[in-house]
């Protein structure tokens, strides 16, 4: 329980999936969103809130087979490997992309359906 009385089950650096996160929200246009959806909601929101992580999203999705090796996004983005691999890691976690390794390099490829659902949560169509 937080200090202000509402019951927090959800330690505040963990995300919910967004695949998770469309079975068990409502639409926020179809009935008001409660507090426990709503920090939901806003911890995969703010997994896309970064430019950085943005980028990659659109870096590897259009990429050749929808699908991108770490080391081809180092330097589009013009960050260190460490630093592309946190934002990556974010954005799994998050549930956006799914991360495959094959030998000695991961492979990030959207996780099918990820995007569509946040925006669906959001318009409520």
């Amino acid at each position: 329980m937080s200090i202000y009385g509402e019951v927090t089950d959800m330690a505040p650096t963990e995300s919910l999936p967004i695949t998770d996160l469309a079975t068990c929200c409502t639409p926020i246009t179809r009935q008001p969103m409660d507090s426990v959806g709503a920090d939901r909601l806003a911890r995969s929101l703010k997994a896309l809130a970064d430019p950085a992580r943005l980028r990659l999203l659109s870096l590897v999705a259009s990429h050749e087979d929808s699908e991108a090796c770490v080391c081809d996004l180092t330097e589009p983005l013009g960050l260190s490997q460490p630093t592309v691999s946190h934002h990556l890691k974010v954005l799994v976690d998050a549930g956006y992309l799914e991360r495959e390794k094959r030998g000695t390099w991961a492979y990030y490829s959207l996780t099918p359906n990820a995007l569509s659902s946040v925006s669906q949560l959001i318009s409520g169509l």
